[in-house]
């Protein structure tokens, strides 16, 4: 009798592990799901200069300590013009309003948190992004970890992709928007 038991225990347990694997193997074979909003915007960021005070969209509110060769340590705060094509003088359909810090000691690397805040007549409400900017990487993922109003509770993610990069004083990104999560 133990016996049988043993052996009904050992096929019981046998057949919910195989079930676990061949549905995580199935779940992880199908194909990414379809965003429910997909949108491409540019992210404009001019750098403030001593000559620039008009112009200046991001500040450096600390310098890098000296931790290597890669700005380790230094944070910008922005306040930065979003349009919906690469031209700076279009006009803005968005505010990107948030921070980013250097934090890696070996290679340009920086993280995100900010909010995109809409006030067109397109959109209204906000998206708020945060991540990892992998910058010597073509593309960079970043995740869309709520929002408000045409976006409220978003959840997604940002692909940037450099655009332009002219050193420290001005660079653009362009911005794939993919909303998984829309109410």
């Amino acid at each position: 009798m133990v016996s049988q038991m043993k052996s009904f225990l050992f096929l019981f347990i046998f057949l919910v592990l195989s079930k676990t694997v061949i549905s995580a193997r199935s779940k992880s074979s199908k194909s990414q799901p379809k965003p429910c909003k997909n949108f491409v915007l540019y992210y404009h960021d001019i750098m403030f200069g001593v000559d620039d005070v008009q112009n200046a969209t991001s500040a450096a509110v600390t310098n890098p300590p000296g931790l290597g060769n890669f700005k380790f340590g230094k944070l910008v705060i922005f306040d930065d013009p979003i349009t919906t094509d690469k031209n700076y003088q279009s006009e803005p359909v968005a505010r990107a309003q948030g921070f980013y810090f250097y934090d890696m000691k070996n290679d340009y690397n920086a993280w995100f948190a900010y909010t995109l805040v809409f006030n067109s007549t397109q959109h209204k409400g906000t998206l708020n992004i945060m991540g990892a900017d992998l910058m010597m990487e073509k593309s960079r993922d970043l995740s869309v970890v709520g929002g408000t109003g045409d976006f409220f509770m978003s959840r997604g993610i940002v692909t940037f992709e450099t655009d332009t990069f002219e050193g420290a004083k001005y660079f653009r990104v362009k911005m794939d928007i993919k909303l998984y999560e829309c109410y």
